[in-house]
């Protein structure tokens, strides 16, 4: 089923938001200077932070994978305490259905963009050659990045979200009990 981008965005909106804002964030954090920010919009791209030209390779990590951290623990924060009621329970109310797509709409963004792979992949190549660690280890999650984008098509970045949010309680709460 081909669903347009525009309109997962605007069923997901606050994961587009988290996402920028987690690029922001990691901006302010490492000192890069913010030149524009769009938390949403209804084109292509839904949302984006431009920056001046990041100097060091960590600050360019960060501003890069920023979004796969702090997409993913919210998800998992927002989305335990909305499955404690039902799995361990029975529970439910609307509260916990809100928290869940609130959540799983979170989690669903947290891939970087393509366009952050190429910008860290750019970075990774130059400071590769100072043999740093952290550059090395960048190449294959920028891959996995340009993968993950790619399966978007067939729902990837759902079903991440959606594993985080939802699986992810139910099979340590069926654990636990």
């Amino acid at each position: 089923m081909i669903i347009p981008g525009w309109i997962i965005a605007v069923l997901t909106f606050p994961g587009v938001i988290v996402h920028e804002a987690a690029h922001m964030l990691f901006c302010k954090w490492r000192r890069v200077t913010i030149l524009d920010v769009c938390f949403f919009q209804f084109r292509n791209p839904v949302g984006y932070v431009l920056h001046e030209d990041v100097r060091d390779f960590t600050s360019a990590f960060l501003i890069a994978v920023g979004p796969l951290a702090v997409n993913s623990l919210l998800c998992i924060l927002i989305c335990f305490p909305a499955s404690l009621p039902v799995e361990v329970f029975s529970v439910e109310s609307p509260l916990n259905y809100v928290l869940m797509w609130l959540g799983i709409s979170i989690g669903m963004h947290a891939f970087p963009s393509t366009q952050d792979a190429r910008n860290l992949w750019n970075h990774a190549k130059m400071e590769v050659k100072t043999m740093n660690p952290l550059a090395l280890l960048s190449f294959p999650l920028v891959i996995l990045i340009f993968i993950a984008n790619i399966l978007s098509v067939v729902w990837l970045d759902h079903l991440y979200g959606f594993a985080l949010g939802f699986w992810l309680p139910s099979f340590l709460f069926g654990r636990l009990l």
